[in-house]
């Protein structure tokens, strides 16, 4: 499990979140709840993890909706913070360019 995910999944449970200005368009442009991601960060699966990312840690994940359709969030850390959990960014994956799992990118051979 990435101490990412986990600090984040904290911060959720204790209020302590931030919707970046690209997250709250991204989310409007894909008709996405900011609910739906807050509600669904429990039982979110790593997809990649960014440990070392130079504006603070961050983590993309697999989530998914009420409706149980797939939606990928990066969640962030501000650098040198220990909080608040920022939504950088949340969209409805392509399946062109996710595999069917929506956990791995596909490659340009497939």
């Amino acid at each position: 499990m990435s101490e990412t995910l986990e600090t984040v999944k904290k911060l959720v449970a204790a209020g302590q979140v931030r919707i970046s200005e690209h997250g709250y368009d991204e989310i409007a442009a894909d008709g996405i709840y900011v609910r739906d991601i807050l509600a669904g960060v429990g039982k979110a699966t790593i997809v990649e993890d960014y440990p070392t990312f130079p504006k603070g840690r961050a983590v993309l994940v697999l989530q998914f909706d009420r409706d149980t359709q797939p939606i990928h969030v990066v969640w962030g850390i501000p650098k040198g913070l220990t909080s608040p959990a920022v939504v950088v960014t949340a969209y409805r994956p392509d399946p062109d360019r996710w595999d069917r799992t929506f956990t791995k990118r596909r490659g340009k051979d497939e």
